[in-house]
């Protein structure tokens, strides 16, 4: 995800990725909407805070309403698919994430699109996120991908010992994703896992 660009948008992206101040972070990405309404940047960021906050179908609203009012702005079909993907529509996530490849013009993300595709159509989404983890991790081999996404991944798939072990990588790799932690919906399934407050507790969060 892009940083923000106003300061408004930083203390909300920052509060809203880190947790625990649910409503005030909502409240500042309506007030950076409301200073800047044309800005993309603006719609992005209050999309993701409603995805951060588990309010998924206000997330998907912020997106859709992004996307139709910026038609080649790549990051709001990614901002669509991630809201999409913490509500289970997953026929939907490949789609968006199909036209934010080909918007944003990185083939790596078109090539995730399409394993995902590929393995929903075999074998529904624990297909796709297989198929998904493959790209992701050939992606890294032949350059760089962060260790962080492929643990989420691994978390979302429910192979919770592979998440733990990308995810311990990315604390080694000092991955600015890990400020997530607490709020990133495809780590729910680790959350009851007594490895996660450690952790939370590593990288520094609030507990």
């Amino acid at each position: 995800m892009p940083p923000p660009t106003s300061g408004t948008q930083w203390y909300s992206y920052d509060i809203g990725t880190i947790g625990g101040r649910d409503k005030l972070a909502i409240a500042e990405a309506k007030l950076a909407r409301q200073l800047d309404a044309q800005s993309p940047s603006a719609g992005f960021q209050e999309g993701y805070v409603h995805i951060w906050t588990r309010e998924y179908d206000q997330a998907i609203a912020a997106c859709r309403q992004l996307a139709n009012d910026n038609p080649t702005f790549a990051l709001a079909h990614l901002c669509l698919a991630q809201a999409y993907w913490g509500n289970n529509m997953y026929p939907q996530v490949i789609e968006e994430w199909k036209a934010y490849g080909q918007l944003s013009g990185d083939q790596s993300e078109t090539d995730f699109a399409s394993a995902l595709e590929q393995g929903f159509r075999s074998q529904g989404w624990k297909g796709a996120l297989t198929k998904g983890i493959e790209t992701r991790r050939a992606q890294r081999n032949s350059g760089y991908w962060s260790a962080y996404t492929i643990g989420s991944l691994y978390a979302n798939l429910g192979n919770q010992d592979e998440a733990f072990r990308w995810l311990n990588t990315a604390y080694q790799e000092r991955d600015a994703n890990l400020l997530g932690l607490k709020t990133d919906y495809l780590l729910d399934p680790l959350r009851s896992d007594s490895r996660f407050p450690e952790l939370v507790r590593k990288v520094g969060l609030p507990q």
